[in-house]
């Protein structure tokens, strides 16, 4: 059973940087795709960045561009997200997502993230 664990979660003021891990249980190379998600209160999860992983081509939502970088770490089985320049908007729970090549989808359990003076 794959399983994905998120950590790197936190309390930051405004303007401050945070960096999210997400390792998997096994080779990230089972899987086509990885992306971090986000939940505020009150919202629809939304997708925050995403990275294929064979090429390692990224794609992210307009509101986090500039700012945020995901990568991935093949020989750790580790994908990461920093994120830079923080603002309060930024607040939600943050998911690790991934898709494997029969399309098999898992996700992790989230980690807080939460931006405020």
């Amino acid at each position: 059973q794959v399983q994905l664990v998120e950590s790197g979660g936190g309390l930051v003021q405004p303007g401050g940087s945070l960096r999210l891990s997400c390792a998997a249980s096994g080779n990230i190379f089972v899987f086509k795709t990885m992306a971090w998600y986000r939940q505020a209160p009150g919202m629809q999860r939304e997708l925050v960045a995403d990275i294929i992983i064979s090429g390692g081509v990224t794609n992210y939502v307009d509101s986090v561009k500039g700012r945020f970088t995901i990568s991935r770490d093949i020989s750790k089985n580790t994908v990461y997200l920093q994120m830079n320049s923080l603002k309060p908007e930024d607040t939600a729970v943050y998911y690790c997502y991934a898709v494997n090549v029969l399309s098999a989808i898992f996700w992790g359990q989230g980690t807080q993230v939460t931006v405020s003076s």
